[in-house]
């Protein structure tokens, strides 16, 4: 693998970063007037139509096809267990607690690749991935951080469905057609909503402006587009390496809701961001620990 391909991969996985945490106040406008598991059927099944259009050609082509179901089945399980358990977590914990909580599958991504490959992952991404942490809790955690609540139970098991998202995803990527497989995890997505949203919660929906919006930016944008860059990415980057810059997000999210709604940041959120960065950075030059991982 060439270094100009693994910075292309880098720099894809940020811009997808960017996507999610620019969407952070949108989404939360929208759900004031429709419900959780209706808005998440909408959107993946909106963003898997999408996809398919979009894929339709080489998915023809694809010579492996069964191998990409299997994995986008396995991812999409995960993945929605992640925006489940998340969701429904919010709703006993603050957001604070949510945040940070969440941000633990960013340490866990390389304790599963460590578990999954029997091998540890390099002494520098280890650190990084501390750094990494240490900053997204400094942007996130409040007093009552010890406090544990249901909440705090659910939005951890979110945290530990998407580490095992990203590196399902990572262990499939490198072999499986990268449309099959961002087609498949999707639209499982969409399809354990579907059969979902008319039971497990009231359903209503008002449809505003601001669902409208919510509906096309997440399902063509946070959804299609981030997941399909995400899934080819991952063929040319670690899962380590793809959580770290994951850490990003909150990063994004805090200048967006700068940007749009005028809050500042504290010299707390801005010493996180600082550590997320440098994190990242350590993870990137590999100052030490120079053994491959059999992730990278």
């Amino acid at each position: 693998m060439t270094p100009h391909l693994r910075w292309r991969a880098d720099l894809a996985l940020v811009f997808v970063c960017m996507i999610w945490g620019a969407t952070f106040v949108l989404v939360k406008e929208a759900l004031a007037d429709v419900s959780t598991l209706l808005f998440l059927a909408l959107r993946f099944a909106l963003a898997a139509a999408a996809l398919a259009v979009v894929f339709l050609g080489p998915m023809q082509r694809a010579g492996n096809r069964a191998h990409a179901v299997r994995g986008g089945v396995i991812a999409g399980v995960f993945l929605f267990c992640g925006y489940v358990l998340q969701t429904f977590g919010l709703k006993l914990t603050t957001a604070s607690k949510a945040a940070f909580i969440t941000a633990l599958y960013i340490p866990l991504v390389p304790v599963l690749g460590a578990f999954f490959h029997r091998k540890a992952p390099q002494s520098a991404e280890a650190v990084g991935v501390a750094i990494a942490a240490l900053g997204m809790g400094l942007m996130t955690a409040h007093r009552n951080l010890l406090e544990v609540s249901l909440g705090d139970v659910l939005v951890a098991g979110c945290a530990v469905a998407f580490a095992v998202h990203i590196v399902v995803l990572g262990h499939f990527a490198r072999a499986a057609d990268t449309g099959t497989l961002a087609v498949t995890q999707i639209a499982t997505c969409a399809v354990l909503a579907a059969g979902l949203f008319w039971w497990a919660e009231p359903m209503h929906v008002r449809w505003s402006g601001r669902v409208w919006l919510a509906l096309g930016v997440t399902s063509l944008l946070a959804t299609a587009l981030a997941f399909s860059l995400q899934t080819w990415a991952q063929r040319f980057s670690s899962a380590t390496r793809t959580a770290l810059l994951f850490a990003m997000e909150p990063v994004f999210a805090w200048v967006t809701s700068w940007l749009v709604a005028g809050e500042t940041l504290t010299g707390r959120t801005l010493g996180g961001a600082a550590l997320i960065l440098s994190g990242i950075v350590l993870a990137e030059l590999k100052p030490f620990g120079t053994t491959k991982h059999p992730s990278s």
